[in-house]
């Protein structure tokens, strides 16, 4: 073990700095939305070893590299989900036809929901629409959908567009990655072996799939069913919020890692996030496993299951 004051040999200051950097902003272009902020004073004294490593003298005060290495570096909590201009959307609308005529890249939208300021920790912003205004509003967004072409490979191997469908005023939303093969083809989300699964569970909550609302991160199939890319799902975000914002439910069940991280921008693993609820405007979020690992792993059923249960107690149904 080294002491304290020992040198490093050959620790080049600048080439420590430079590689940090470069890690930094490779970890931004991949999709990482917030990364740890340097503490001042820890910064100040890590930067008094490094050059007493170098052959310096370090400061009279500065700390030993064993408390530097165990001090815990402050962190920036998680950014607010992009207040993209969300879009109006169908009610439950099923999938439609791949060949659309593309967008103009780079163009706005052609609605706007969430105002450039919105916070997810303050309610929904502007008022709560009748069913009626809710399904035209959705209708609307599904269409945009439908002619989106911004994921240019997404776009071009899609069957069918997945929107969404379900109930416009519902209680509950479920929230999962994408469309798999099934979904694809017949332009309805959760519609597989998953879908079938998840039709189960939300039986168990003393609901039928028409009393809630089910929608997907992402509404194109992505290749051979691999997970959404971080641009895939920012292409995206815009759409999914505006079925929020429109739907306005009182719970989110978010169905795996993808959805979960998309909608809360963290980068917490399901483990971490489920058993508790978070919060997106006025709804109350619950993260719990994907039927797609609950069918792959069928010892996660109880805690998925003690996930739902968490949420109909909250709702008085239990």
């Amino acid at each position: 073990m080294p002491q304290e004051n020992q040198t490093i040999e050959g620790l080049d200051p600048a080439v420590t700095l430079a590689q940090a950097a470069g890690l930094a902003e490779h970890l931004q272009r991949i999709g990482v939305q917030w990364l740890p902020v340097a503490d001042p004073d820890s910064a100040a004294a890590l930067a008094e070893q490094l050059r007493f490593a170098d052959g310096g003298s370090p400061e009279q005060g500065s700390e030993p590299a064993s408390e530097l290495a165990s001090a815990p570096p402050a962190v920036s909590p998680p950014t607010a989900p992009p207040a993209a201009a969300p879009p109006p959307a169908t009610a439950a609308v099923a999938g439609s036809a791949g060949a659309v005529p593309p967008s103009p890249a780079g163009t706005a939208p052609a609605f706007s929901l969430q105002s450039d300021s919105a916070d997810p920790t303050e309610p929904y912003p502007g008022p709560s629409l009748a069913p009626d205004a809710r399904a035209a509003e959705l209708a609307k967004c599904s269409e945009q959908v439908a002619a989106c072409t911004r994921c240019e490979i997404l776009s071009q191997c899609r069957t069918k567009t997945v929107f969404g469908e379900g109930n416009v005023a519902p209680r509950v939303v479920f929230f999962g990655e994408g469309p798999g093969r099934e979904e694809d083809l017949s332009g309805r989300p959760f519609v597989g072996k998953a879908g079938q699964l998840l039709t189960k569970m939300i039986g168990a909550c003393k609901f039928a799939r028409e009393d809630v609302y089910i929608m997907n991160t992402v509404k194109c199939r992505p290749p051979n069913n691999r997970n959404p890319e971080p641009t895939e799902i920012e292409n995206c975000r815009e759409f999914f919020q505006a079925q929020f914002e429109i739907l306005r439910p009182e719970y989110i069940v978010c169905l795996g890692l993808v959805s979960a991280q998309a909608l809360l921008c963290t980068k917490l693993s399901v483990g971490r996030l489920r058993g508790k609820f978070h919060q997106y405007f006025d709804s109350k979020v619950l993260v719990t496993y994907h039927p797609s690992y609950l069918l792959r792993n069928p010892a996660a059923k109880k805690a998925a299951w003690d996930d739902l249960q968490l949420m109909l107690r909250d709702a008085g149904l239990m």
